[in-house]
């Protein structure tokens, strides 16, 4: 397993492991577009975009102002302390802590959702410097699908603070998949003691697998579907500082380890499509389990008869272009 760090720029391409031809879900190139995943635009300098065509994801660099991420942390403990209304945003629980009293809220909410429409939140997915390479996956028009504040708690012995290998596209009903990207920014220095993520490079060349909660000893965070059956593919595991960001193809074999620090880890990320895609029916295919948890627990909360389009819609916001089909 290599460990990339973010300040390793350029020799990023000479360090990362390359996926045998055996593995299952390396495709090849041949015959295909010199470009795929990657749209033309100065922004990328041809290494940056050669890298992310072979490996499925990019880091940059000190990108976002460290004075907005403390805003941010400021925010998030407003909210997971109730200082703050959370609206239609979603709070996600440690699944071992959630029944404790007398606990922080820190302490236990490991995640807040669907922040798109918060007035300091959203922020992270209008950052005009971040959008300039988004569009370089997306093109010109830019829908903020998906955001999150991921908090990693110091993990409690049981490892659940781990997340297990998984695909973003699991979680999307629509497509195509090279019209979307992830930009995930680290909130602070994030390295192998607190989790940071890890990355099968080149797996974004295969296709979507099933998911479903890995059997592990603890329990699992609601949500943290993986994959079953490659956990013998070379890794590579991402140290970032405050401020860099990965871009992430939506295909992309991740995840992130425990933390074994007593401090939290925090990240905040956004998931971006071109407003050109569409929505896809889901029913018959390996996105059914998903689907049904997500509107299940749209009911709990009292919202009926949304359907996991429905709730799609809902969440995501138009932050560059024009609004065309999503």
């Amino acid at each position: 397993m290599k460990v990339i760090f973010g300040h390793m720029g350029q020799r990023q391409l000479n360090l990362l492991p390359q996926l045998s031809s055996a593995a299952p879900m390396v495709g090849t190139n041949s015959g295909a577009e010199e470009y795929q995943y990657t749209l033309d635009n100065h922004k990328l300098t041809p290494a940056q975009r050669a890298f992310y065509e072979e490996n499925g994801f990019l880091v940059i660099p000190n990108l976002v102002p460290h004075d907005m991420i403390d805003e941010w942390k400021v925010r998030f403990l407003d909210l997971v302390e109730g200082r703050v209304n959370t609206g239609g945003m979603t709070k996600m629980k440690d699944v071992t802590l959630k029944d404790m009293k007398h606990v922080s809220g820190e302490r236990v909410v490991n995640k807040i959702q669907d922040f798109v429409w918060d007035e300091i939140l959203s922020e992270h997915c209008q950052i005009p410097q971040v959008l300039d390479y988004v569009e370089c996956f997306t093109g010109p028009n830019i829908m903020a699908m998906h955001t999150m504040l991921i908090n990693k708690p110091p993990d409690p012995g049981t490892r659940t603070s781990r997340h297990p290998m998984h695909q973003d596209l699991h979680y999307f009903p629509f497509r195509p998949a090279n019209k979307i990207v992830c930009a995930w920014t680290a909130m602070e220095k994030i390295d192998t003691e607190n989790g940071c993520l890890f990355v099968v490079p080149g797996s974004h060349k295969g296709t979507l697998q099933p998911h479903e909660y890995p059997e592990w000893e603890n329990g699992v965070n609601k949500g943290y579907h993986g994959v079953k059956g490659f956990d013998h593919l070379p890794k590579s595991l991402l140290c970032m500082e405050k401020g860099d960001t990965v871009f992430f193809h939506p295909i992309l074999f991740h995840g992130s380890g425990d933390n074994k620090t007593q401090n939290f880890r925090k990240a905040i990320s956004c998931h971006y499509a071109g407003s050109e895609c569409d929505y896809i029916d889901i029913r018959g295919t390996t996105q059914e389990n998903i689907a049904s948890e997500v509107e299940d627990i749209a009911r709990r909360r009292g919202i009926d008869g949304l359907t996991f389009k429905d709730i799609w819609q809902f969440r995501s916001r138009l932050v560059r272009g024009q609004a065309v089909t999503l």
